[in-house]
């Protein structure tokens, strides 16, 4: 499940209806009834959010954003897409991370899932994060 307020248009997550999970894109928040829109490859439908579920941030979610990758010398691994930076310790290891663009650099935020690293980027770029490639 995923806090209604946590959520923007544009997030991706994970929607659930009769049993089957399809990723997609938030598309509309309706605050009165607090339910999200949400596109999937099916259709577009309205889910209460206890039937929506973080992606979970990983490599593999990053590169499907078109992150690209660099492994450093001491084992940590930085993430890029057009100046908008992001480190983890270790490969794999997305417990203790670190965001920055600009002079905006934040330390450790509250980023598990991929709907949350889209809030920070949109916050710290005033663009939001999708999949499409920037340079």
């Amino acid at each position: 499940m995923i806090k209604f307020n946590e959520l923007k248009i544009g997030d991706y997550v994970i929607a659930e209806y009769e049993g089957q999970r399809r990723q997609g894109e938030v598309t509309h928040l309706n605050g009165d009834e607090k339910q999200v829109c949400v596109e999937t490859d099916v259709q577009e439908f309205y889910f209460d959010p206890k039937d929506l579920y973080p992606i979970p941030l990983t490599h593999e979610a990053l590169l499907d954003l078109n992150f690209t990758s660099e492994d450093l010398a001491d084992g940590a691994v930085k993430y890029k897409k057009g100046s908008f930076r992001m480190m983890i310790p270790r490969k794999n290891d997305f417990s203790n991370l670190e965001l920055w663009y600009r002079e905006d650099r934040r330390h450790n935020p509250n980023v598990h899932a991929i709907h949350q690293l889209q809030n920070h980027f949109l916050d710290m770029t005033k663009i939001h994060l999708t999949d499409e490639v920037m340079a």
